[in-house]
């Protein structure tokens, strides 16, 4: 077909098509700038990925959610931070691990932290972790990916054991057991072989330190530490956090 005002489709120049467009009442100057900065052959304007390495793992067991990372946090090539925490407070019955850019997981999560702890004085009780899942993927589904934030989430409410990894685009999987970052393929291989339902709380905490070991063995962008963060409701209906900082060092396994 014929586009208007031009004799023939392949004498059109990209911008004479998004003028005709536009003048039909949308507006298409954004296509012309994304296109010439496509072609530009300046590295200063072209968008370039930068690696982040990180290993997070998350896991339900019977009575609670563990939760663990390593704490290498790094500048392309360069180990920029050995001791990072990367295990996030949302609420004092909900916590979250951050992968991609450090600022970005930081930043969000408090933000979120912040709209939460306001809603639960206002209504006088315990947050819920869903409510903490329908906040961060709303936001970082407005910015559309360039809020460099991938979440796995868990907590306990009155609902039990919740786990759900949230990816910087905003959509959701809520599952067992989850991994993300650049370790995350070794550490799921660790999950796929053994964790079962009904675990004790010894045997999940040890799966998600191993789980982190093999994201640190196996990823050049995780490394130094493995911190280990269990949260459960006791007999009391109590929520308790049992925050293992620094549990295991790179490379040891769970028996030394």
């Amino acid at each position: 077909p014929e586009f208007p005002g031009s004799s023939t489709p392949s004498t059109m120049s990209l911008e004479n098509v998004l003028a005709d467009c536009s003048a039909a009442s949308f507006d298409f100057s954004l296509a012309a700038r994304n296109a010439k900065v496509a072609g530009s052959s300046t590295d200063a304007i072209k968008h370039r990925f930068l690696k982040t390495g990180t290993t997070i793992v998350g896991l339900v067991y019977d009575g609670g959610v563990v939760l663990a990372a390593d704490t290498r946090s790094t500048e392309g090539h360069i180990v920029a931070d050995k001791n990072c925490r990367k295990i996030h407070y949302i609420a004092d019955n909900i916590y979250c691990c951050g992968a991609g850019t450090a600022a970005d997981t930081e930043f969000t999560t408090e933000m979120i932290a912040s709209s939460l702890k306001l809603h639960a004085l206002r209504t006088g009780r315990l947050t819920r972790v869903v409510s903490a899942m329908t906040l961060l993927k709303r936001h970082l589904y407005k910015y559309q990916g360039h809020v460099g934030a991938a979440l796995i989430l868990g907590g306990v409410d009155h609902e039990g054991a919740k786990l759900y990894s949230i990816w910087p685009h905003g959509s959701v999987d809520e599952l067992p057991y989850l991994t993300m970052g650049s370790g995350s393929l070794a550490a799921m291989a660790e999950f796929e072989s053994r964790w079962t339902q009904g675990m004790t709380k010894d045997e999940a905490v040890a799966l998600a330190a191993d789980a982190i070991d093999a994201g640190i063995l196996n990823d050049m962008g995780s490394g130094s530490f493995v911190d280990v963060l269990v949260i459960e409701r006791g007999t009391d209906g109590e929520v308790t956090v049992d925050d293992r900082r620094n549990m295991r060092a790179t490379g040891t396994d769970s028996g030394k």
